[in-house]
């Protein structure tokens, strides 16, 4: 067949050529060794913390070399796009640190090797599509979706391996008077690779996480064009990621089966290949096995639901580090305040398997960002939580910032700070008994008789003065004990409990439940400092009254 006269029988319009795109998208002067990198997710409108995952090993890559990061959106699955979904992916990288040194805005373009949403470059990949179909590599296939299916029963009868390829391709080596005809008659094409591979051959190919990988060849006469003219994924990312000048691609191990076409394609193309990064999926325990995260089990996939739940974006992204690098761990211990810019991040430390997410891990690693947090932080950022998905909460913090701050200070800074929090939603219940609003009690210690509990709260606020400092106040708390029978010395309990009806720890444990509802709180003396004297006596007066 005359593969030139059927190159311009299909692509009439197009008289760009692959020279001019190759100097119109120059190669990149970068320093040596410097990774040039992309995220290309889809605009489904659900962004997963894998996304999150892949992201950070990409930029991690990146910038650690002196190279580039750069956004790219693969938009050519009309069907699965989601109306605004490019801007909610946009917002939802930066709000987790991924910055990208170029590609699509939600303004529109930001670099020189754009477009960068695919939709745009349709006339791009039909360039390259027209000099496929000239070297042999590529022709038209006419198949109706009825022929097709036929195929595949065919198939599935004769229990065959599924596909276009073999004497299922049908429209390989048509002659050019057919697809004449076929055109002539307005039928829809779609353009298809013609694959010179076998599935009797295998060949070697070294993956820089999976390591050295036995491979099958791709046989599948694979779709490029679909009939509307826009690319597929597999024929796009090839155009796209050389014009790009990509070096390395970062993506899921899910795209592993389709990487012998992708080699095939690179290859007929002219194309330098990429170096390939696949990362193993994020595997959760269900009960003793592990299994891949769910969208649909699973509401910990979506990168939204972190926001929701209140985590602090550091704290997120210090979580996945972990799980990226193993030791990190090690050596944030050892750079408690270093920037993790520092942190020699290594592709060969990934998990080939994957990484096991632990949400209780993520909770300890939560609490000890929020930890290392002043009061005025915590208190803004908590704030700005309030305000998107609790505004009645973020009504009592903006009514007195200083109270809030002071409350928020409590145990905040030294060497061994409280770790209350692992949330922002963790604020609330937290905070909860410091207003008269949200107060509640959860009750008195069973064990004890009521009419006891009531006299050591009724002692108590015989002496009580709101200008005692620590000491005086906790001495007054020991007079009570005793006054009631109980141990004040906490030795003497302890070495002969049976001789004492409790301890001073229980009637502390009284005054606290009394003053902020829960038996367990911050620091009680600074918690009645800050009530006032007329709080914190009203509320000792009403628990022993109730009593």
């Amino acid at each position: 067949m005359d593969t030139i006269a059927l190159a311009n029988l299909l692509f009439p319009d197009v008289t760009e050529t692959p020279d001019a795109l190759e100097a119109r998208y120059p190669q990149r002067e970068l320093p040596e060794g410097a990774v040039v990198t992309r995220m290309a997710p889809s605009p489904t409108g659900f962004v997963h913390l894998g996304n999150l995952v892949q992201g950070l090993v990409a930029e991690r890559m990146a910038h650690q070399s002196g190279g580039v990061l750069f956004l790219r959106v693969e938009d050519t699955d009309a069907k699965r796009e989601v109306p605004g979904a490019v801007e909610v992916l946009i917002n939802t990288l930066h709000h987790y640190g991924i910055v990208f040194d170029e590609g699509a805005t939600i303004d529109g373009d930001n670099g020189a090797y754009g477009p960068y949403c695919q939709r745009q470059r349709a006339a791009i990949y039909h360039v390259y599509a027209k000099k496929l179909v000239e070297q042999g590599d590529a022709y038209p296939c006419f198949c109706t979706e009825k022929e097709l299916t036929a195929m595949r029963a065919e198939q599935e009868e004769k229990k065959v391996n599924f596909g276009y390829y073999g004497s299922y391709a049908v429209w390989r080596d048509r002659p050019l008077e057919d697809i004449q005809a076929a055109l002539d008659a307005g039928k829809p094409w779609v353009l298809r690779f013609r694959s010179t591979g076998s599935i009797e051959n295998k060949f070697k190919y070294n993956d820089l996480v999976k390591g050295t990988l036995t491979v099958t060849e791709n046989d599948i006469d694979q779709v490029l064009l679909k009939s509307d003219g826009i690319p597929t994924y597999h024929f796009a990312h090839a155009v796209d990621d050389h014009l790009m000048r990509t070096t390395h691609v970062v993506r899921g191990d899910e795209w592993l089966p389709s990487l012998p076409f992708h080699l095939q394609l690179f290859r007929a193309l002219g194309f330098k290949i990429p170096k390939y990064v696949h990362i193993g999926p994020l595997m959760k325990m269900d009960g003793a096995s592990k299994r891949k995260l769910s969208k649909r089990k699973d509401p910990e996939l979506a990168l939204t639901y972190y926001k929701a739940e209140g985590f602090p974006v550091r704290a997120v992204y210090e979580y996945v580090m972990t799980l990226l690098n193993s030791n990190y761990e090690d050596w944030r211990r050892a750079n408690p305040t270093a920037d993790s810019d520092s942190f020699k991040f290594s592709y060969k430390k990934l998990n080939p398997a994957g990484a096991l997410f632990d949400y209780a891990k993520l909770c300890d690693v939560s609490k000890n960002e929020i930890a290392k947090l002043d009061a005025g932080t915590v208190y803004a950022l908590a704030l700005e939580y309030a305000d998107e998905f609790d505004p009645e909460f973020a009504a009592l913090l903006r009514r007195d910032p200083d109270y809030a701050k002071a409350i928020l200070s409590i145990g905040r800074g030294g060497k061994k700070p409280r770790k209350d929090l692992a949330t922002w939603k963790d604020v609330r219940p937290y905070m909860s008994f410091f207003y008269d609003e949200l107060f509640a009690s959860e009750g008195f210690d069973a064990r004890f008789d009521p009419a006891v509990i009531r006299s050591a709260l009724e002692k108590f606020l015989a002496v009580y003065d709101p200008a005692d400092d620590a000491n005086a106040w906790f001495d007054k708390v020991k007079a009570v004990t005793t006054e009631i029978g109980f141990a004040a010395d906490m030795k003497a309990y302890r070495a002969s409990p049976e001789a004492y009806p409790g301890s001073v720890a229980d009637v502390s444990g009284f005054l606290r439940v009394a003053v902020t509802g829960r038996s367990s709180s911050p620091d009680l003396y600074t918690v009645m400092q800050l009530l006032g004297a007329e709080r914190t006596g009203r509320r000792l007066r009403t628990a022993a009254e109730s009593l």
